[in-house]
């Protein structure tokens, strides 16, 4: 194989794996192609937790034309027994004389030891093409195994002047219809929607994924493989209560709080119990999340939990949806940062994307926290 067409079909295995963004949760997305003579004969991607990996459906398309073969992978190949067997052993059971991989697993506990597998079966490894698309299609899923904590993103609706809602709350609707649309491609393709117990009392939300609302994502995935996110509720005064609208959703929620209440909830729903007094410590309600496998959280919450997360330096992304409209002064902030007093403590952000999304802006942004 040249240079070229080794990264040709590594392309065609990004590609594939991105399929896979909206159902995965909480593994990785994976694409694998299978070449042999210069001829695809097998191709597949991870599209299920607890189903077939990539490698899997690759070489299950292949059959007995995979001896012999160069296996294109983003991800090293796994080489433990966990819901399904490990992939390094199917690639070698197989007769792969030749695997190329994006980037090494970033499980520190497992990084290396798929390629070591398959490097002691006589198989050919290399790795590294295309590493940087790579590490682009799971974000989360690394921050999860580097750092024991997951992705997270604010997402912020407000005017042209900053306000996220008039003096007594009203928000809905600052954005467009568009922009709505825009925000469950977002919330697909999230492990975890994150909000705090005053926007649930204010606004009553559902914070569900709402299939006439999805757009694109309709035609990546079927109704039946939704995934619907958890949803997360910084909850410390025990303000959700079982009429709220979300309850009534049958798809996981967690209420984050100190002590647990007597209500009747249902069994979607647990009281995750923090012991403690006032604020939560939220890098300690994260590594929680973390814990249970959540890569990623998708923020909806309003100025008081979202400046929280900024100031402790949680915030990974901002997703900002500016509407042409103007409330003025009277109206509410979308971060409460009573730390910046002077301008050297302003938070500095990098714009990642700027676009229009119907009649609205949307801002994707990286805040630069300074390092000591």
């Amino acid at each position: 194989m040249t240079q070229t067409s080794d990264r040709l079909y590594m392309q065609q295995a990004i590609n594939l794996a991105k399929l896979g963004r909206f159902t995965t949760s909480p593994n990785p997305n994976v694409g694998c192609v299978l070449v042999k003579h210069d001829q695809v004969i097998g191709s597949g991607y991870h599209q299920r937790a607890g189903e077939g990996h990539a490698e899997v459906n690759a070489l299950r398309e292949a059959g007995d034309k995979a001896v012999g073969a160069t296996a294109y992978v983003t991800l090293e190949p796994c080489s433990h027994f966990g819901l399904t067997p490990p992939c390094a052993n199917g690639l070698i059971d197989a007769g792969i004389k030749r695997v190329v991989i994006a980037m090494v697993d970033p499980n520190p506990q497992v990084s290396g030891r798929g390629i070591a597998k398959l490097k002691q079966a006589g198989i050919e490894v290399s790795a590294g093409l295309l590493e940087n698309q790579a590490r682009a299609l799971n974000p989360g899923f690394i921050k999860r195994m580097t750092t024991k904590m997951p992705m997270v993103t604010a997402k912020l609706g407000v005017t042209l002047d900053g306000c996220t809602a008039l003096n007594d709350g009203t928000s809905q609707w600052i954005t467009g219809p568009d922009a709505r649309v825009d925000v469950q491609y977002f919330r697909a393709q999230h492990c975890a929607i994150l909000t705090g117990s005053t926007t649930v009392v204010s606004d009553n939300p559902s914070l569900n994924l709402r299939w006439d609302e999805l757009g694109g994502v309709r035609d990546v995935i079927t109704q039946s493989q939704l995934r619907q996110p958890i949803r997360v509720v910084i909850d410390s005064g025990n303000n959700v209560l079982p009429s709220h609208k979300m309850v009534g959703i049958q798809t996981p929620i967690i209420l984050v709080r100190r002590v647990q209440d007597n209500h009747d909830w249902p069994a979607h729903v647990e009281q995750l119990i923090i012991e403690g007094c006032g604020q939560f410590d939220l890098t300690q309600v994260l590594q929680l999340l973390a814990n249970r496998g959540i890569n990623s959280l998708w923020v909806e919450a309003g100025a008081g939990l979202c400046g929280a997360l900024l100031s402790a330096k949680l915030l990974d992304k901002i997703v900002l949806y500016q509407a042409p409209k103007l409330i003025g002064d009277l109206g509410k902030g979308s971060f409460h940062l009573p730390g910046v007093k002077a301008m050297d403590q302003l938070v500095d952000l990098t714009i990642d994307d700027l676009r229009m999304v119907g009649r609205d802006i949307r801002i994707v942004a990286t805040p630069n926290y300074p390092t000591l």
